[in-house]
């Protein structure tokens, strides 16, 4: 049953298979029943994220099935540094074709205390993936700014929701810090267009500032995916990197909607913009359309735009008739 749950999501695996399912989920006593031991007397159910992770071998292709009853509340960050797992939530999204907002599967952090907690899950391993999954930050620890970091290669984010509810005043946070390389980010959503940016900040969606020690955004890959905000300002941007170096190679966004909610009280000054003008690599957007910024991306940074009319102004900048 969990095999072909697996199959379904388009993962197929050698890997072992485990279980993630609260005790206060109603189906935890049955499921865990009938999943005592597999057969080699290993447990293979488990109550925790964490625990389920330790289970794991890196490189074994091993699979961690994310029960999609409640929330899975995280205490202290998610620090994935294993290579080769994936992380799957048991919603059925997949199947569906959807995108990612609204999924079930929810990994949700409150107010910690560690320093070390920059995010509810932090990525550095190689090959990784993460599908129907929603990540869930209320946290205010001043260094937790972030709902997912990742600094891993080749990962994959598929029909995933990333939102934080706390540091709308702050420049530097962000649902995501992007330091990968080479990952892809597909049918995904970033962002909220419920919460207000608060003052003259950035507050981006997805934050490419190379941050992580070592790591930058490599050949990255964007498809699909929704950038939401409510602009109290218009320094309000969904896609931002601070400094000139932080794109190496290149940064894709292709078929990809940025979607600031007219309710906000400014039109944002443009979708992607960055503090400098890229000197290590380029940014393109392709077939992206942009509701409610004064234009698609900021001028003179290293931003290509590839539209039906390719016009960096006017591209994808959506028109109400």
């Amino acid at each position: 049953m969990l095999a072909a749950f697996v199959a379904s999501c388009g993962i197929p695996t050698f890997g072992k298979i485990f279980l993630v399912i609260p005790t206060a989920d109603p189906n935890y006593d049955r499921i865990s029943d009938i999943f005592k031991t597999d057969p080699e007397g290993k447990v293979r159910v488990f109550t925790t994220i964490s625990a389920a992770y330790d289970a794991t071998t890196t490189n074994a292709h091993d699979v961690i099935l994310i029960s999609a009853n409640a929330a899975h509340a995280q205490t202290a960050m998610l620090d994935i540094s294993k290579n080769r797992v994936h992380f799957i939530g048991m919603d059925g999204r997949r199947r569906m074709n959807g995108i990612g907002i609204g999924a079930r599967a929810r990994i949700t952090m409150g107010v910690t205390t560690a320093a070390t907690d920059i995010a509810v899950l932090k990525n550095t391993g190689v090959g990784n993936t993460f599908t129907n999954l929603k990540f869930d930050s209320a946290n205010t620890k001043a260094e937790s700014i972030y709902a997912v970091a990742d600094g891993g290669e080749y990962t994959i984010w598929d029909n995933c929701e990333f939102y934080k509810s706390t540091d709308l005043d702050v420049t530097a946070a962000a649902e995501v810090l992007n330091n990968a390389d080479s990952a892809q980010w597909l049918n995904c959503v970033f962002g909220s267009s419920a919460n207000e940016s608060v003052g003259a900040v950035i507050r981006p969606c997805m934050s490419v500032t190379a941050t992580l020690d070592g790591k930058k955004c490599r050949d990255n890959f964007i498809s699909h995916c929704l950038f939401l905000s409510k602009a109290g300002n218009t320094a309000k941007t969904d896609i931002y990197g601070a400094n000139a170096t932080d794109v190496e190679r290149m940064l894709l966004i292709e078929n990809s909607i940025f979607m600031s909610n007219k309710l906000g009280a400014a039109t944002p000054a443009h979708a992607v913009g960055f503090g400098s003008a890229q000197t290590e690599g380029s940014v393109i957007l392709k077939n992206c359309t942009s509701v409610d910024h004064t234009v698609m991306a900021k001028a003179a940074v290293g931003i290509y735009v590839d539209g039906a009319v390719p016009t960096f102004a006017t591209a994808g900048v959506a028109v109400l008739s």
